[in-house]
């Protein structure tokens, strides 16, 4: 057990050294001068050479990434091409309220999903079941955007006019000082992850409630509720830490739309204003973000299935 968790976190490390080379690759195609965006428009030729030497972007490119590398190592993650400053300064604020974000969605949508998704398969076939079949579909067909905007008109342009359609957060102001403004953009995230966590959910509850332990432990007059909490989830833990993972790292990604969409101050419109100022080493910083965090979950979500599996557990022992 204890090799294949050390294994699972040899993949994840050098899954990520494959994605800070093909990030570090891809911004460099981007257009545009770091230099020339940093010092305007109006920089004369030795002004702009003098910078591009100090941030030794005429070094081979492979020299610039094992330097950038070494940075993120050890936590400094360059200078904003828009700003002058410190990449970690200007993603300080911007990550507190992504997180607020992502907390509030996951707190919300995983026990809603996970619990929709176990009851709609110990009702199968029913008509409750084909209705939430059919909605969680319907909603999973939805892009995250037309799910925001159909949001924003029933709740604040047209029909209710209940929150605010646009983040009210003033420069310097914390986005939980304002806690309507949060209901829009968590409540768009949430609809989007939850059917896919119901369906995945209502696949594997169902695949377990048919195998022959369950089907021996209803045989031997075990009452329901034990047959489900002792003999069902415990096999159904790790295939649904799968699922959570995954719709997990999809927020980390999904973020940056509904964020813009909302004009929420996070990282994703940081990414958004980063990419049109091409300001390339925000834009590094915060694909390693995304990425860490995506790998980090599966992570967390392999090792829990490792550790759930009953079979995995018994072989162990034996």
């Amino acid at each position: 057990m204890g090799a294949m968790i050390l294994k699972r976190l040899g993949v994840s490390v050098f899954v990520l050294l494959a994605v800070s080379l093909l990030v570090f690759v891809f911004t460099l195609m981007l257009p545009g001068d770091p230099a020339q965006a940093i010092l305007g428009q109006q920089a004369t030729p030795e002004r702009l050479a003098a910078l591009r030497e100090q941030l030794h972007l005429n070094d081979p490119w492979y020299t610039r990434y094992l330097t950038w590398l070494g940075g993120l190592f050890t936590g400094n993650l360059g200078t904003s091409a828009a700003t002058g400053g410190s990449v970690n300064a200007l993603l300080a604020s911007k990550l507190s309220a992504s997180m607020v974000l992502l907390v509030i969605s996951a707190v919300v949508a995983i026990p809603v999903g996970l619990l929709l998704g176990t009851w709609s398969a110990m009702r199968r076939g029913r008509a409750s079941d084909q209705t939430l079949t059919g909605f969680s579909l319907v909603l999973a067909a939805l892009p995250e955007f037309v799910i925001g905007v159909v949001l924003t008109t029933l709740l604040s342009t047209t029909v209710f006019k209940l929150l605010p359609s646009v983040t009210m957060a003033a420069p310097g102001m914390r986005v939980w000082d304002y806690p309507l403004q949060l209901i829009l953009p968590s409540l768009t995230l949430i609809l989007v992850v939850v059917p896919y966590m119901i369906r995945m959910t209502r696949t594997t509850m169902i695949d377990v409630l048919d195998s022959g332990y369950v089907e021996m432990a209803r045989l031997k007059g075990l009452p329901e509720r034990q047959v489900i909490f002792k003999h069902a989830l415990p096999h159904a833990i790790g295939p649904v830490a799968q699922v959570v993972a995954m719709q997990l790292a999809w927020l980390a990604g999904g973020i940056v739309v509904v964020e813009f969409l909302f004009r929420y101050p996070g990282l994703g419109q940081a990414m958004v204003d980063a990419v049109n100022n091409r300001d390339v080493q925000v834009v590094q910083a915060l694909s390693m973000l995304i990425a860490a965090f995506y790998v980090v979950v599966n992570l967390i979500a392999d090792v829990i299935g490792i550790l759930a599996n009953p079979k995995l557990r018994t072989e162990t022992r034996s």
